[in-house]
């Protein structure tokens, strides 16, 4: 995104009604606000949109279960999002729900236009449907012919009257868009997916249901009552509708939309279907979308019947809602998965913001008391620390880049190594001797540079944690607005004579949290080793993570991540209902054996494989498949002669390390 751009669109996914927020939600709103917040902090016009999809078969599904109207239903959840986005200080500027008249409007007015473009017909479809995701899918796409490739969920075969979108036609139009637009979706290797997808070819698309109706009526004047439209159709429409899309227009001055925020999951509808409509529609495309990883729980998908669901408005009223938004967002890099566990978030707070910044603030506060009576001047900070000062303009003159780029954790990372170079200035220099050795100017001067940096820091730092930030702000005696941000940012002019004002620790450290103040967050003892792990992981994959790679090529330090070893089969059984899947236990000399689920029935029967060695990737994150979980993968090969194992010439010693 061009950062001197005057008007900033920001849009979340609008979150689907079937359960209350998750920890993933949050994530995904809170970078949208750390977005909107920053970009209203250096003069952009900003318009900020979250809301609520409340149509389909699966929300209609819900409310029947419950005993309720969907739209009962719909109100009732939707409230609860917008409810946690209050708490949270969320600055939208709309929260839009599909129920919304004014879009119900907008979206028919663009399927008319649409379909007088030629864009849309009237046929039939007949395929595979998951009501979980609203999505068809082909008999080759399926796993086991049966379950859907996305939530795993059996799928039923549809056969009804359908409305179609000529998506086929705009497959060379995207690829084009793909190629020209450099950074359309980010991060970079998710659209190297995308490309690749639609490469494979792209069918038309159903956007019509006639087996429900909970959903948009056509326009009327199409005269077909049956129909209610593709609930994918209906929501992306948002976008634009809720600026006023053929309603009365009146903020569509903002799109494009700057930076649509989107987990990865839903990558595909906003890469291809939503740039194609918009395409039909003789609209401009948006900037970014950008799809960020999921949120996971000792390695595992969170769901209600593992009970290790993250509630964030737990972990926020247990550790303060800027620390939690600090961790979701320095934590993992963007587009990659991030484990969830409250050591690595007390190690945040206790060393990031405890040690780093709150006690440098500390420092500033104490000496600028002890020595000057709470006033500081900035007269000789040039004369004595041009070295230092031109070290943290030279880090952060940059530092915007990272932000629109979605390299969040790259941001805060930079912002850190100015805070080192304050923290290091006090020991270098040492104000207490600087006093004793009658240097007031210069102790003044370096309490004052330190001062400087942390208005810096504090005005980049603000849209990542507001309410503690306002209070640095207080402290040190600036305002966080526009003009502040120019001056003391862009024109690096240092501040005017100060008055340092006492504020109470902003970052206590933890030791303990009770259990009642967060009942379902506790780490258990036999998980902290997992932890590390992970964390490790998350922290080496950051150093990596901007590296630039050939599509097709890989570095060799990229290849020795992969772990592969060799394992010998103990035990191997047919999994009820699949055609395809074996469980196998595999001893890989660990402490216990591996459970691998492998699609391999067609090809070896179960008694057979007992006792023989294969080669596993054994660094693989657990996965399930019909509800069990499959802790790494086979080596094989697959030609017209069929699907052989790659094993090992002779017997290896259980555990060896293919290099």
């Amino acid at each position: 995104m061009n950062k001197n751009c005057k008007n900033v669109y920001i849009t979340t996914p609008i979150y689907y009604v079937n359960d209350v927020a998750h920890i993933g939600h949050a994530y995904t709103t809170i970078i949208a606000d750390m977005l909107a917040r920053y970009s209203r902090l250096s003069g952009s016009s900003t318009y900020f949109l979250t809301g609520t999809d409340e149509h389909g078969q699966k929300i209609a599904q819900s409310a029947i279960s419950r005993n309720k109207s969907p739209m009962e239903y719909a109100t009732e959840i939707s409230s609860k999002f917008k409810t946690l986005w209050d708490d949270f200080d969320i600055t939208y500027d709309k929260f839009i729900r599909t129920t919304d008249e004014e879009h119900k409007i907008g979206v028919q007015k663009a399927f008319l236009k649409m379909y007088e473009k030629g864009d849309i017909y009237k046929g039939e479809y007949e395929g595979y449907y998951c009501v979980s995701c609203e999505t068809f899918f082909t008999q080759k796409q399926l796993i086991d012919e049966q379950f859907c490739p996305d939530c795993g969920k059996t799928t039923s075969i549809v056969k009804e009257e359908s409305y179609f979108f000529k998506l086929s036609s705009y497959e060379d139009k995207l690829l084009k868009w793909y190629e020209e637009s450099e950074d359309c979706i980010l991060p970079r290797a998710k659209k190297n997916e995308i490309i690749n997808f639609v490469k494979r070819g792209l069918r038309d698309l159903s956007i019509s249901r006639t087996s429900f109706d909970w959903g948009i009526k056509l326009p009327a004047c199409l005269n077909e009552p049956k129909h209610v439209m593709y609930v994918w159709l209906d929501a992306l429409m948002n976008y634009i509708t809720a600026l006023g899309y053929g309603n009365d227009d009146k903020n569509m001055n903002q799109w494009p939309a700057s930076v649509h925020l989107v987990g990865k999951d839903i990558l595909r509808f906003h890469s291809i279907y939503w740039p194609a409509f918009l395409m039909s529609l003789g609209m401009p495309l948006p900037k970014h979308i950008a799809a960020h990883g999921w949120w996971t729980r000792d390695g595992e998908k969170m769901s209600k019947s593992k009970a290790n669901v993250i509630d964030p408005k737990e972990v926020a009223n247990a550790y303060g809602l800027d620390a939690f938004r600090y961790f979701l967002l320095r934590e993992v890099p963007f587009g990659q998965d991030g484990d969830f566990s409250q050591k690595a978030l007390i190690d945040r707070i206790n060393s990031d913001l405890g040690n780093d910044l709150g006690n440098l603030l500390n420092r500033i506060i104490g000496m600028s008391g002890k020595y000057f009576d709470f006033h500081l001047s900035s007269k000789d900070v040039l004369k004595y620390h041009t070295k230092e000062l031109e070290e943290v303009n030279s880090i952060l003159k940059n530092v915007e880049e990272y932000i629109y780029k979605m390299q969040i954790n790259k941001f805060l990372e930079d912002i850190w190594k100015v805070l080192t170079i304050a923290n290091k200035a006090i020991g270098d220099y040492a104000p207490w001797n600087l006093i004793k050795e009658n240097k007031k100017d210069e102790a003044m001067a370096l309490v004052a540079l330190i001062t400087n940096i942390m208005a810096k820091v504090a005005l980049l730092l603000h849209c990542v944690m507001p309410e503690k930030i306002s209070k640095i702000a207080q402290c040190i005696g600036i305002q966080i607005n526009t003009q502040a941000y120019e001056r003391i940012l862009k024109q690096n002019i240092l501040l005017a004579d100060t008055r340092i004002t006492k504020v109470e620790a902003l970052f206590p450290r933890i030791e303990k949290i009770l259990l009642e103040q967060a009942p379902n967050m506790l780490v258990k003892e036999e998980n902290k080793t997992n932890e590390k792990t992970i964390k490790e992981n998350s922290q080496k994959t950051s150093k990596n993570n901007d590296e630039k790679e050939n599509d097709n090529l890989i570095s060799i330090d990229k290849f020795f991540e992969t772990s592969l070893k060799i394992g010998t089969i103990i035990e191997a059984n047919e999994v009820p209902k699949s055609k395809k899947l074996l469980k196998l236990q595999v001893d890989l000399g660990e402490k216990n054996t591996r459970q691998i689920l492998a699609g391999i029935k067609e090809f070896y029967s179960a008694e057979n494989l007992i006792g023989t060695q294969v080669c596993i990737v054994a660094n693989l994150k657990p996965a399930k498949l019909m509800g069990m979980l499959s802790e790494g993968m086979l080596l094989a090969a697959k030609d017209e002669n069929g699907l052989h194992l790659i094993r090992p010439e002779k017997n290896k010693i259980i555990g060896t390390n293919i290099s």
